[in-house]
């Protein structure tokens, strides 16, 4: 599999050095609870494949996504692959039985969990384990103690957590260090900025942003009906964001990364990654790629410089 080379920074204080775009293995999972409508497989596979042919060095998934599944797509992708990524994933989403998500961050099914991932992805350590979500928020500390149990067995070789606040971090910093954390952060969702990412810079934790593109909302290919037209299946048709009245305030803003990336001869999309880039506690992005042909034009976002005119553009709208 021949690959580009994509320049590379150093996520936080654990050595691994990752490109500034990562693959996100979200939607991979398919429809069900928070999934993203109908998927298939192959072009997953596919989308993968053009990703690590275009330079990208890691990928993110998590068990919960179609429970399962995504992790499945992901091991199918890379076995066979000579130079594998990083693998990235994440524990504490279980179903219920009925389809949908339930927590838990009890110990031994943190320790079940990450046996299940590692099976599925068909690797002998998962290069980054993350605690999903901190609920419930009382079993945290179990949570990231068997978080750093499961590394110091090298069944992971890095932990983080995603969605946790400055005083859950400060909580389990304790118990072990926290080397990464992954935040939504997107010209739609600047709330990360407040706190958590000053507080990420301060302890040299590694920040890798979720969502960049807003779901999908900053790409400038999604129009009312479009989004009148989601599957039932696809969380986006009941979120918040895609309906009025933030709707209309979203569409304006992903209108003038269009102009914004004009200037510059790629994607709002691309534009919008790189905005959330250029924030210093930032040192990666996962961006979500249902085919191949998506893959190019979001990565242009690894090398896209933008001016000061440029940010004035874009934020005066937000």
């Amino acid at each position: 599999m021949y690959k580009t080379q994509l320049k590379t920074t150093v996520l936080g204080a654990t050595g691994l050095e990752i490109t500034p775009v990562g693959f996100g293995a979200w939607a991979l999972g398919g429809g069900g609870d928070r999934g993203w409508g109908p998927q298939e497989d192959e072009e997953s596979v596919a989308a993968i494949h053009r990703a690590l042919e275009a330079g990208v060095s890691w990928i993110d998934t998590a068990a919960a996504y179609g429970f399962g599944r995504s992790e499945r797509v992901v091991g199918r992708a890379l076995a066979g692959v000579a130079e594998r990524p990083y693998v990235f994933t994440k524990a504490s989403l279980l179903d219920d039985g009925t389809g949908h998500v339930r927590h838990s961050l009890k110990r031994d099914s943190i320790l079940a969990e990450a046996e299940a991932s590692l099976l599925r992805l068909g690797i002998e350590a998962i290069d980054l384990y993350q605690i999903h979500w901190p609920i419930p928020e009382p079993d945290i500390e179990e949570g990231w103690s068997a978080l750093a149990e499961l590394k110091e067995q090298g069944l992971v070789r890095h932990i983080g957590v995603s969605n946790f606040d400055a005083a859950q971090l400060r909580r389990i910093s304790s118990i072990a260090p926290v080397e990464t954390l992954q935040p939504p952060y997107s010209l739609a969702d600047r709330a990360a900025e407040a706190e958590i990412l000053p507080f990420a810079e301060r302890e040299r934790i590694g920040v890798i942003v979720y969502s960049p593109m807003g779901s999908g909302l900053l790409t400038g290919a999604m129009t009312r009906e479009r989004i009148a037209k989601l599957p039932a299946d696809d969380w986006r048709s009941r979120d918040v964001r895609f309906t009025e009245p933030q709707l209309s305030r979203h569409l304006v803003l992903a209108a003038r990364l269009q102009a914004v990336a004009g200037r510059h001869g790629t994607t709002p999309g691309a534009v919008a990654v790189a905005w959330t880039l250029r924030h210093p506690a930032v040192a990666g992005a996962i961006t979500g790629f249902r085919r191949p042909g998506q893959v190019d034009p979001i990565l242009a976002a690894a090398d896209l410089e933008l001016t000061s005119q440029d940010l004035t553009e874009i934020e005066v709208a937000n």
